[in-house]
């Protein structure tokens, strides 16, 4: 069963599609809280909040008694302005394609390194992102047992972390650390390479009193090609 949207998010995201199309430009300012209550037909508070979360993705600038201000029409990294992998692919021209693997709730032993984040129940996902139609980033999410509920259509039809607020699983900040791995044999056959190495992304996202909500390991055949991160100044 389908959870209903989150409406700040929604509003959000309708915001942010008329800053990417040019809609609201960069410099200019949104409508007012009360003129944005009257087109979406809801509350000031889930204005409210569909602007702080536009602010904290850098898009837009709140000031008092001034208006909220367009700051940019490309999306951010919260953290470090650096645009995402993926969107640097896309604008470079690569054709960017995602599809599940697999997606079940699994009981995990103290040796793995989700076990101390998550404890013994998790949900992990399988994801393999291809590049080109060749197998490129091959993920393995380990998200909380609270999203046991959710169906495989929901994570193909929303995205993660939109998924994971809905089940009031905020995230305020990430932690990534990167390692050159040695692949091991289900990961050649995944990412149809011979290679040997690859590089390894460790993601920790983290929640309220830093607690970590979200652990991932991305796996990703730099000799397709490298690993970029594009900063906007």
């Amino acid at each position: 069963m389908r959870r209903k949207s989150v409406l700040y998010l929604d509003v959000a995201e309708q915001i942010k599609a008329d800053i990417m199309n040019g809609k609201y430009p960069v410099g200019s300012l949104l409508p007012t809280e009360a003129e944005l209550e009257h087109l979406f037909d809801v509350s000031k508070i889930t204005v409210r909040r569909a602007i702080e979360l536009l602010s904290s993705e850098e898009l837009v600038e709140k000031k008092s008694g001034k208006g909220t201000t367009v700051l940019s029409n490309r999306p951010y990294n919260k953290l470090s302005k650096a645009g995402t992998f993926t969107e640097y692919l896309n604008d470079s021209g690569q054709k960017v394609a995602k599809k599940i693997l697999n997606l079940e709730t699994i009981t995990l032993t103290a040796d793995l390194p989700a076990y101390k984040f998550l404890g013994e129940k998790a949900v992990k996902l399988s994801r393999l992102y291809t590049l080109d139609d060749q197998p490129y980033i091959y993920f393995n999410y380990y998200l909380p047992e609270e999203l046991a509920d959710t169906q495989l259509a929901d994570f193909e039809n929303e995205s993660l972390y939109r998924l994971m607020d809905q089940h009031g699983i905020e995230i305020f900040k990430f932690k990534d650390s990167f390692q050159t791995v040695e692949l091991t044999a289900e990961q050649q056959t995944i990412l149809a390479t011979s290679e040997k190495n690859g590089l390894k992304r460790i993601r920790e996202s983290l929640g309220v009193s830093s607690k970590v909500v979200e652990y991932s390991e991305a796996i990703y055949n730099t000799s397709l090609y490298p690993y970029v991160i594009e900063y906007e100044a």
